[in-house]
């Protein structure tokens, strides 16, 4: 085993940065620590770099600042459960105060500040539905109600005068995520306007005007199937499109300049990125030029949008947030050339860590699939290979920095990670062509992923791994169940293991997701929900398990994953439950290295064909 792969576990490994809304140019930079991520405000106008040593509390990386950059607003939750309340944080030590006290504990999905008044918007998920909240971020006032539904609806945005606020709902079509944004008047809660592009296309909001008095919203559509920018004046009722008939894939809008005359959005073909702009008065769309490489990270189920996103800074200038599966997060100037933070501010690493190839891979029914894959650098023949499945299902793996990626190939074991149906930025077809039968398409896109890597000489076909966080967790377990033979050994991060067990036990915002994938409840699609629960297949495993969990998971309970291990180890497989204190997410440098160094061992263990067991703790 390689002695050298945890240097790419790099101890200040940038994770994103936000920029703030309110005047000035201040940003927030999250950066991995060994204990999880670690806050700086970056002031451009000043020249400062200050870390944030004094903030530790929080969901530090979907945190946000106010409009006068004085305080942080960020979800505190029981140990990674992710239901919670917002508080404000001060940043000149001044402690920290609940901003939502008399509600009810709640999962938080999505929170937008006022660009030049002291109020944000919260959206929360409860027991009792979704629910869009007005916040005095000075503290004068309590929060306001502004809407509520027992609906999906999620990604509340405000206006930067805070007089609107907007909500992505589902009321127009319950049941189905296919968003319309509805717009409400923050004075009142009236409800002004709804944008729908009818029930097959859905519509998101991404942000509002940052001019003060403009109502305009810039949001995603989706009326040719794929994403594209579209600017809505919902007082008005008008709208401009960027069509960009002679793109294939999706071009996805990020943000607007601050005199909103430009949007800035990336188009995606086939997972590879290009950076464009397009000029809202001319028409005109232009490709910027940039290195190869990821310049966002969708996200689902969360505070934010992305992960990460390229974004405007003053005037027209173009921060470009580029990362490579062999270089961390950094910085690019565009059209600006005073405009050059990223030296100073996240500099180059150079890890020598090795690129990823992107391939279209063929399904059983003829569907193209992404696959990104590589070598061990200078490595021949057919390898041990660990294939790689993202969670969501509504995520993407982009080429961004993976640390564990790097370590395995620095291993010797060749690496591939699957874009199979379900991922996003390859259409609205391809993002839900994973429901209503869950599981089904997912292990025919596995399954082709693998021959072909077989096929091409990547891998051997005896020594194929498969790994994966949350949903890709899930997809390894039932891999293992429903195509017995194909894979050496699971690795699985926070799993769903049975989806009847752990239905009741899940936050609210993800029963709704679930019921609206399965296009049933349990009651009533009882059969759907038991054909994709890898419990369901443990007499069928003979490749050993390991799973990697959390104490205070809300989004895949612990209880099903002790349900599953104990079936699986009755049926007479072999099974390692990993347990860890905290949720969903794990992060930290600590965690990261200590969890890589058990796969590894893991790995090793089974191609030297010794057994998995509780021996190896």
């Amino acid at each position: 085993m390689s002695r050298n792969w945890q240097r790419f576990f790099t101890a200040e490994r940038p994770l994103t940065v936000r920029r703030g809304r309110g005047p000035g140019d201040r940003s927030l930079i999250a950066v991995e620590s060994d204990e999880g991520p670690r806050l700086t405000l970056w002031d451009s106008e000043r020249g400062t770099v200050r870390p944030l040593s004094e903030v530790t509390s929080g969901d530090l990386a979907q945190a946000v600042l106010t409009s006068d950059g004085g305080q942080l607003l960020s979800l505190h939750d029981d140990n990674g459960s992710e239901v919670g309340r917002v508080h404000a944080t001060r940043l000149d030590g001044g402690g920290s105060r609940d901003l939502t006290p008399d509600l009810p504990p709640y999962t938080l999905r999505g929170m937008d500040v006022a660009g030049r008044a002291d109020r944000a918007v919260i959206t929360c998920a409860a027991e009792d539905g979704f629910s869009l909240w007005l916040l005095d971020t000075d503290g004068s006032a309590g929060p306001e109600l502004l809407l509520r539904s027992r609906n999906e609806a999620w990604n509340g945005l405000i206006s930067a005068d805070a007089g609107l606020a907007c909500i992505d709902t589902t009321d127009h079509n319950p049941g189905v995520r296919r968003f319309a944004v509805t717009v409400v008047d923050t004075a009142t809660g009236a409800v002004l306007a709804c944008l729908s592009d009818g029930p097959e296309a859905p519509v998101r909001g991404v942000r509002f005007s940052p001019v003060p008095g403009d109502d305009r919203i810039l949001v995603c559509t989706e009326r040719t199937g794929f994403a594209r920018p579209c600017v809505w004046h919902p007082t008005r009722g008008t709208r401009i499109d960027i069509e960009a008939p002679q793109l294939r894939g999706d071009l996805v809008p990020l943000d607007w300049s601050e005199d909103a005359t430009r949007v800035l959005a990336v188009h995606v073909d086939g997972g590879i990125h290009r950076v464009m702009e397009a000029d809202l008065e001319s028409g005109e769309l232009r490709s910027l030029d940039h290195p190869p490489g990821a310049y966002f990270e969708p996200d689902v189920a969360d505070t934010h949008c992305h992960l990460w996103a390229s974004h405007y800074g003053p005037g027209h200038t173009v921060r470009l947030l580029h990362q490579r599966f062999d270089s961390p997060l950094r910085i690019l100037g565009v059209d600006g050339p005073d405009d050059v933070p990223g030296p100073q501010i996240l500099p180059q690493q150079d890890l020598d860590g090795v690129r990823c190839t992107s391939s279209a891979v063929r399904s059983a029914d003829g569907t193209s699939l992404q696959l990104w894959w590589a070598r061990p650098r200078n490595a021949e023949g057919p390898l041990p290979l660990v294939l790689q499945l993202h969670g969501g299902p509504n995520l993407v793996t982009v080429d961004r920095y993976d640390p564990a990626a790097q370590a395995w190939l620095d291993d010797g074991v060749a690496y591939a990670s699957l874009n199979y149906r379900g991922s996003v930025t390859f259409g609205r077809r391809f993002r839900e062509g994973f429901m209503p039968a869950i599981g089904d398409r997912e292990l025919e896109d596995i399954e082709a992923a693998v021959r072909w890597l077989v096929a091409e000489g990547v891998a051997d076909p005896g020594k194929v791994f498969v790994t994966g966080a949350s949903y890709g967790g899930f997809l390894s377990l039932l891999a293992v169940g429903r195509l017995p033979g194909l894979f050496a050994g699971a690795l699985a991060h926070v799993p769903m293991a049975d989806w009847l067990a752990a239905y009741e036990d899940m936050n609210p915002a993800l029963r709704a997701a679930w019921s609206s994938f399965f296009g049933a409840l349990p009651g009533d699609g009882l059969e759907r929900f038991v054909r994709a629960s890898p419990i369901t297949y443990v007499a069928d495993v003979v490749a050993p398990v390991w799973i990697n969990q959390g104490t205070h998971d809300t989004r895949t309970p612990p209880e099903q994953v002790r349900r599953y291990e104990e079936a699986l180890r009755a049926a007479g497989g072999t099974v390692v439950v990993d347990w860890y204190s905290g949720g969903h997410e794990t992060s930290g440098r600590a965690k990261a290295l200590s969890e890589q160094s058990r796969m590894l061992s893991l790995v090793h263990a089974a191609l030297s064909g010794q057994r998995w067991s509780q021996t190896l703790s």
